[in-house]
């Protein structure tokens, strides 16, 4: 055990990190709201329907989909649960290796997706976007790969931009 003493925070330092806090908590909270308020769907819900809409032929194994949401397998498994109910997905052995399970966006899903999808962007521009000059939105973009790159391997499923190359 060290017995350094920590690098406490400044109160500049602490101010940042306390914003950020902030926002990181309270961002996906007010998406979630307007999700379950306007499309009937959780930010989670949403994000596993999204993320399976921008994949080759609408699926990808549920490991895959695990690790680009940022949720366990088990989470995932119930929410996708939920979703095959609602007939926006459903599972499937994958054919090229039976241990894992796919997961397919159906024309439903696809359809619930594209319903949604222009509300949501229209919340993120109010939130976020719009709430930022075009340099602090920028900057953010560069922040976020930053602490992104020291967290660790950003799961990017195949969802790289050609042009910015962001996940």
């Amino acid at each position: 055990m060290s017995t350094e003493e920590p690098r406490w925070l400044d109160a500049d330092e602490s101010a940042t990190w306390l914003a950020l806090h902030h926002m990181i908590t309270r961002l996906p909270a007010a998406l979630d709201a307007d999700l379950q308020r306007n499309a009937d769907l959780s930010f989670f819900e949403y994000q596993v329907l999204a993320g399976l809409s921008m994949r080759p032929g609408r699926q990808t194994r549920m490991s895959d989909l695990a690790e680009f949401s940022a949720a366990s397998l088990s989470r995932l498994s119930h929410t996708a649960r939920r979703l095959e109910s609602k007939g926006w997905l459903y599972r499937t052995p994958d054919p090229t290796d039976g241990r894992y399970t796919l997961a397919v966006l159906t024309d439903s899903g696809w359809d619930k997706v594209r319903a949604t999808a222009p509300g949501h962007v229209a919340e993120v521009r109010r939130l976020l976007i719009d709430a930022l000059t075009k340099t602090q939105y920028k900057q953010l973009r560069q922040i976020s790969e930053r602490v992104n790159e020291a967290i660790g391997a950003e799961p990017c499923l195949g969802l790289r931009d050609k042009e910015t190359g962001i996940c």
